[in-house]
């Protein structure tokens, strides 16, 4: 049945929980390019047996007409839900960069094990980017993305982050579940990959 691939792809992705990754279906992806190129021979196929024919496309309303209408028609959607699957999945990796971190290895194993080598590729040059305007213009856009009552936060630590660590020129020893009293500059990062959470009240 034409189309019932791309659809099925299309739902698969809204299936998902809203902001949450599923794993990039690279198999059904590649069937519905296939069905795609399908149509198109298909479509071709059909025009020149009119053209040959000595029909005119426009008027003549006969059964390669309407086959050439189908096939045209499904390949217009599968094209259509192909987009909305790539564009989709390519704006959840932007909003990655925001969120999570701008390096690809600070993104949880169970995020990346969900990107196809060229969502990883797209996600390290988006990054890049972001990187590169941002020594531009000499600011962090990654840090209070609200912007903050307190330049100091109370937080928690969530997991181990090790000894050692440099935040404001000073080494920190960060324990699990131990607090702390931080620039909010410095404990954002830890904070989005999950290491920190910030303590209010």
């Amino acid at each position: 049945m034409h189309g019932r691939r791309a659809c099925r792809l299309v739902k698969e992705f809204n299936s998902g929980e809203k902001g949450q990754l599923n794993h990039f279906n690279e198999e059904l992806l590649n069937e519905v390019a296939k069905e795609c190129s399908e149509n198109f021979l298909v479509l071709q196929s059909l025009i020149r047996k009119m053209q040959e024919e000595g029909l005119d496309f426009q008027t003549t309303r006969n059964a390669d007409h309407y086959g050439a209408l189908i096939n045209h028609l499904s390949l217009i959607r599968n094209k259509r839900c192909l987009m909305a699957y790539v564009y989709n999945r390519a704006e959840m990796i932007q909003n990655l960069a925001w969120t999570v971190g701008l390096r690809l290895f600070e993104l949880p194993e169970e995020i990346r094990e969900k990107l196809s080598h060229p969502e990883k590729e797209y996600f390290k040059k988006h990054s890049s980017a972001l990187e590169s305007y941002m020594s531009k213009v000499d600011l962090d856009l990654n840090v209070d993305m609200v912007p903050p009552k307190d330049p100091y936060i109370k937080v928690r630590v969530l997991d181990d982050v090790g000894e050692g660590i440099v935040v404001s020129d000073k080494a920190a020893n960060f324990a699990r579940h131990s607090m702390h009293f931080l620039k909010r500059t410095d404990a954002e990062l830890y904070i989005s990959r999950g290491l920190m959470e910030e303590l209010t009240g």
